[in-house]
């Protein structure tokens, strides 16, 4: 997601903060009871929008530069505008048909600034009311909070939480950009409406008292608490938990994040990093993992990453590039998601009674991840081809191990995990797994502990085998199965079997 925003305005104190710059506010008990909520067992479709295009101007079409800003383009440059209602209502109705149930709008707002943020707004009710009035039902609106204006904002102010003032600074924020959005239009679950937040990484301090105060404020002003959805890095209870990233690969919490792949290259200043789309086959691919998972095991949210980020290559709109292919596919899988429709798991591993990785044969239905918290690289003890830990930027130390999804996947069948490790180089070793016990861990249950074991000193291959009865195994563990924590040093493995 870019990290920049056009603002217009005078400086505010950040506990010093004007009236609501929406007409929304305040509400009334009419009002509310207007608003159409979805129920909590409902499965939904969302996704995350971007308003900040404006033809007229160049914004976010062109680079400062002068360079294209996009990687891919909108089909209709036509009245391309948060400016424009017509705009609004050409995006809404193809939101519609692509069977997405609700928006999140991705507002940059900040307390007291006029932008774009605001601007856009007012046709986005406009275009709205037009199609309710016409007997269409547009797409649900709830908010998208880019917390990237904790840091990121144009009077300097990095926001702490822990005090008073950012308490206030992160509440107004949400409160101001409801004032624009009247409670008929809401996105809302059992009368709740719905919040996304970005990542934590942009406040300075976080406080998970925060969460509260934006409880009981907005409850205070509006009448209602809202729906809660933290992004994982966030502390403090919330309504659900979500992960940003789905367009890289899809993210299995509370909500999940799936995405058609992504490409940023023309954002000035990125390293490359592309996830090829296969010309659908992607976005086809991880939406069928979503859908092989039982009915009653799946999140009941799927959150589409993005309707429209054009610089990042995320869309699924309409584009020069893609015509209406991704809101053709869309269409297709969010219609499946919600009749509760389960689809199989093909390939070569469904037959199996057992998988494995081995130093000198390598992989038989099961991969090592090297990425993140998880680095690995191969290594040679006395002529034995294994692989070792490695440090990384994280603090903590993994072996990742994913299994293929044709052996195992969202079943209820126990398996051993037999684990052939040096007994040297670090002192304890903890199994975590992906589980069907949701309280097992944080994260409904993706890194359950499933036993631990003490490394000696004697410079010897052992063999261990851990048993797991709950296992879910459907990629939640940071995109594997199951994963080795390593204390006190480096995890040296020789080979890993896992037996149905």
């Amino acid at each position: 997601m870019l990290a920049y925003a056009l603002f217009t305005c005078c400086v505010v104190s950040a506990a010093n903060y004007p009236s609501p710059p929406g007409p929304y506010l305040p509400v009334t008990s009419s009002d509310l009871a207007n608003v159409q909520s979805f129920r909590n067992d409902q499965p939904l479709v969302g996704t995350y929008f971007f308003y900040w295009y404006n033809i007229y101007t160049k914004e976010h079409f062109l680079n400062h530069d002068g360079s294209d800003a996009l990687v891919d383009h909108p089909a209709d440059e036509k009245d391309y505008s948060y400016t424009s209602a017509a705009w609004w209502t050409r995006e809404l109705r193809d939101v519609k048909a692509a069977g997405i149930d609700f928006i999140l709008p991705v507002y940059w707002g900040v307390p007291g600034y006029d932008s774009w943020s605001f601007q856009g707004l007012p046709p986005l009710v406009e275009a709205w009311d037009t199609l309710a009035a016409l007997g269409e039902e547009p797409p649900r609106v709830g908010l998208f909070y880019d917390t990237s204006t904790l840091q990121h904002n144009p009077a300097g102010y990095h926001v702490d939480l822990t005090t008073q003032a950012g308490k206030e600074w992160f509440y107004h924020t949400v409160r101001d950009y409801f004032s624009w959005i009247p409670p008929r239009m809401w996105a809302a679950t059992d009368g709740q409406p719905i919040v996304f937040l970005y990542s934590a990484a942009f406040a300075a301090n976080q406080d998970p008292a925060a969460f509260d105060y934006l409880y009981d404020a907005f409850e205070r002003d509006f009448g209602c608490r809202p729906y809660l959805v933290k992004e994982r890095s966030w502390q403090g209870k919330a309504d659900a938990t979500y992960a940003w990233g789905g367009a890289l690969s899809p993210k299995w919490y509370d909500v999940v994040a799936l995405g058609p792949g992504y490409d940023h290259h023309a954002v000035p200043g990125r390293k490359p990093l592309v996830v090829e789309r296969e010309g659908g086959d992607f976005y086809e691919r991880v939406w069928r993992a979503l859908l092989a998972q039982h009915p009653q095991n799946r999140s009941r949210i799927v959150m589409v990453e993005t309707w429209n980020e054009l610089h990042e290559g995320t869309d699924i709109c309409e584009t020069k590039e893609y015509g209406r292919q991704y809101i053709e596919l869309t269409a297709t899988y969010a219609a499946m998601f919600k009749a509760g429709e389960q689809v199989a798991i093909t390939g070569p591993y469904t037959q199996a009674d057992r998988v494995s990785w081995d130093g000198v044969d390598g992989e038989q239905g099961m991969t090592l991840l090297n990425t993140g918290d998880g680095l690995i690289a191969p290594v040679e003890v006395e002529g034995v081809p294994s692989v070792r830990t490695q440090p990384s930027q994280h603090s903590g130390r993994y072996l990742y191990v994913a299994l293929d999804d044709s052996f195992l996947y969202d079943q209820e069948v126990s398996v051993q995990i037999e684990l052939t490790y040096l007994d040297s180089g670090c002192s304890e070793i903890r199994l975590e797994y992906d589980s069907r016990d949701p309280e097992g861990s944080a994260y409904g249950g993706a890194f359950k502990l499933g036993g631990q074991q003490t490394i000696g000193d004697s410079g010897h291959w052992r063999t261990i085998t851990f048993t797991v009865d709950d296992g879910r195994f459907v990629n939640r563990c940071n995109g594997a199965d199951f994963r080795f924590a390593v204390l006190g040093g480096e995890l040296t493995v020789q080979r890993i079997v896992v037996m149905k």
